[in-house]
């Protein structure tokens, strides 16, 4: 029985893609021009900005995030959308009593400004960003404080997410996990990792729900 389920942000409920390519694109292209192509920044989505652009250059990998994040948040709301099917599918599951998280690595007021130009904010119970957890996804302490915060049990918990990390995290903490197939990660790699669902559409994770529902009785 899932009574839980835990969301990544950016790239699972929330388009941020365009977003997260163009601050990434921008900021290297103002340190090291023309070096650096649409298909070199996609390994860095879905990991800390900090360790990002340590593997580009440690010394001026603090600059560059402040590069990124004041580009980011400029050109947020005109870049951001939901996915399809998130709206209806947050609110049948919260119908069927299910609780809501979002597991992120962002800032909570990125966090929390991408819920609000979206209009989820009343789905969830509680937010775990990236600022207020001392070790990010993969690590599963993003998600074992989601769970600690929301009163739930590992093994009534579903991590889904668009990245890597998203899974790995969600393994880490004994729930079961589910990748998105509109993830820009190969879905190769997902499948690699072994998540227990692919979601090819949000609404996906409703029958999920009710089978594993079912299955418990």
């Amino acid at each position: 029985m899932i009574q839980t389920v835990l969301f990544d942000l950016d790239g699972t409920l929330i388009n941020t893609n365009r977003l997260i390519l163009a601050s990434f694109q921008y900021t290297l292209d103002r340190y090291f021009p023309g070096q650096y192509t649409k298909e070199d920044l996609i390994p860095f989505i879905g990991e800390p900005l900090h360790a990002s652009f340590s593997r580009v250059d440690a010394r001026l990998a603090g600059e560059m995030v402040a590069v990124y994040r004041e580009y980011n948040s400029r050109h947020h709301d005109q870049l951001v959308t939901e996915f399809p099917g998130v709206h209806e599918t947050l609110q049948n599951l919260r119908k069927a009593g299910c609780h809501l998280g979002v597991v992120s690595t962002k800032r909570r007021d990125m966090v929390e400004r991408g819920l609000t130009l979206t209009h989820m904010n009343d789905y969830f119970s509680t937010i775990v960003a990236g600022d207020e957890v001392g070790h990010f996804k993969p690590d599963p302490e993003p998600v074992e404080t989601a769970i600690a915060r929301l009163h739930a049990t590992a093994e009534q918990t579903m991590m889904v997410g668009d990245s890597p990390a998203d899974i790995l995290a969600g393994s880490s903490a004994h729930v079961r996990t589910a990748a998105v197939s509109w993830s820009l990660k190969e879905r190769s790699v997902l499948e690699g990792l072994h998540p227990d669902y692919f979601l090819d559409s949000m609404i996906d994770l409703l029958d999920i729900v009710r089978r594993e529902d079912s299955a418990a009785m």
